[in-house]
């Protein structure tokens, strides 16, 4: 080959390959953009597409089930109604006075506006209703949380049943690593995990022991970049996990590991990843 065809030759490749690596670099760059906002679910039942508010309000319902100790079901029924109701919205308003995910009415003797609007409060009470219908496990869907709600057409709850299945599997924690969000790096927050464990232990309950770092004194360390939650079973592991994913962009968590698994805000998009480290027995947020 003639000596200016060579010369060209790795002039050529030289300008490919600089290029490629700055493609390359521009796409790493832009990749945590790329994606937008939003949570998915995936489990054996099917998938799901949420909002981070949708996310956030069923893994919510999920951790307040777990409080009261309801059953799989109960949180189905919970989510074919919010679906209805808000499609798993906090509404400020709706029909006449109902107010929040599950559209309940003070005027009805719910509570106040302010009760309804808090999504711990209100799944409570949906909770506390349908435990009143009597055998309400062995109820079609639609007719169970009709009983609580009184709504104008109660038919229209089962519609919602099959993604209430998918919703409960992946949020009760029965199936691991299946919920996953993500959020631009400009849309982060700043960090307040010691309020995040306030909310999550407020939604799950008190018994939800938290351990971390601690000072020379023994006292919690409130500088310290991560806090242990421990849990009694992977299942509940899951569902604290998943908590934590869908109220990552809300408390600036920006990692949640758990049962050999971890997601991380940088990638988000990705889910879950193997973390061989990552305990069993508690689910750690940074």
């Amino acid at each position: 080959m003639p000596r200016r065809r060579r010369r060209w030759a790795v002039i050529t490749s030289a300008f490919l390959i600089v290029l490629g690596a700055g493609a390359y670099v521009t796409y790493e760059w832009t990749r945590p953009y790329l994606h937008g906002t939003g949570c998915e679910v995936g489990s054996g039942a099917g998938k799901m597409s949420l909002s981070l508010e949708q996310g956030a309000n069923a893994a919510t319902i999920a951790a307040v089930a777990f409080r009261k100790e309801l059953p799989e079901r109960a949180v189905v029924i919970a989510y074919a109604t919010a679906i209805q109701e808000s499609h798993l919205r906090n509404l400020a308003g709706g029909d006449r006075d109902s107010v929040g995910m599950f559209q309940q009415r003070p005027s009805q003797g719910w509570g106040t506006p302010e009760q309804l609007r808090d999504p711990v409060v209100t799944t409570s009470k949906f909770f506390d209703g349908l435990v009143q219908v009597k055998d309400y496990l062995d109820k079609d869907l639609h007719i169970a949380a009709q009983e609580v709600q009184r709504s104008a057409d109660g038919a229209l709850y089962a519609q919602h049943e099959p993604d209430g299945e998918v919703l409960a599997a992946a949020f009760t924690g029965r199936e691991p690593a299946a919920a996953r969000c993500w959020f631009p790096p400009d849309e982060r927050t700043e960090p307040r995990r010691a309020e995040a464990v306030r909310e999550m232990r407020r939604a799950f309950g008190g018994g939800l022991k938290v351990d971390g770092p601690r000072t020379a004194g023994g006292a919690p360390d409130p500088a310290a970049p991560w806090t242990s939650v421990m849990v009694p079973g992977e299942r509940m592991g899951w569902a604290v996990a998943a908590w934590a994913v869908t109220h990552a962009q809300a408390y600036g968590l920006t990692e949640v590991r758990h049962a050999g698994r971890s997601w991380r805000a940088d990638t988000g998009h990705d889910g879950w990843t193997a973390d061989p480290k990552a305990p069993k027995d508690r689910v750690i947020i940074g």
